[in-house]
């Protein structure tokens, strides 16, 4: 089953719970790859959202 893609705020959401567990060094060093590869995919996920909006809000306005 394909996993379903997270909203803007709830990608966000869980940045931000990684870098609190980050921050905090509650995160063991085996998990650390992992925790940091799934915030490089929320991110880069998040900026492609930015980037579709941008353009929709830019083709709006044309």
């Amino acid at each position: 089953m394909a996993k379903k893609e997270l909203a803007y705020a709830e990608a966000m959401a869980e940045i931000e719970k990684i870098l609190t567990r980050l921050r905090s060094e509650e995160m063991d060093v085996d998990s650390l790859a992992a925790e940091v590869k799934r915030a490089t995919e929320l991110i880069a996920s998040c900026k492609a959202r930015l980037r579709k909006a941008e353009a929709d809000v830019n083709k709006e306005l044309e």
